[in-house]
């Protein structure tokens, strides 16, 4: 089952994916990345330069012993980081 958060977090990337991530002040060691898409709309442009694309993983990460599944969330035009979903 997942649950859905929306919630920002800090990311550190790593040869152009998530290496590492904050969540409510855990550090999250990403483990494996299971998928990656894009999506792009234009109503998503802020400006002409702004490609209007989101960038999404789901990732296997730990914390300590906690392991778990999430869904992180790269917004183009923001240049921010969301946790969109997480598996129990």
């Amino acid at each position: 089952m997942s649950r859905l958060y929306g919630e920002p977090i800090e990311v550190w990337v790593r040869d152009g994916q998530p290496a590492q991530f904050v969540w409510r002040d855990r550090l999250y060691a990403v483990r494996e990345v299971q998928d990656h898409w894009v999506v792009a709309r234009e109503w998503w442009k802020t400006s002409d330069a702004d490609p209007g694309e989101r960038r999404f993983w789901r990732v296997e990460a730990a914390s300590g012993r906690q392991v778990g599944t999430y869904e992180l969330r790269f917004d183009t035009a923001g240049d921010g980081w969301l946790l969109l979903r997480a598996w129990d």
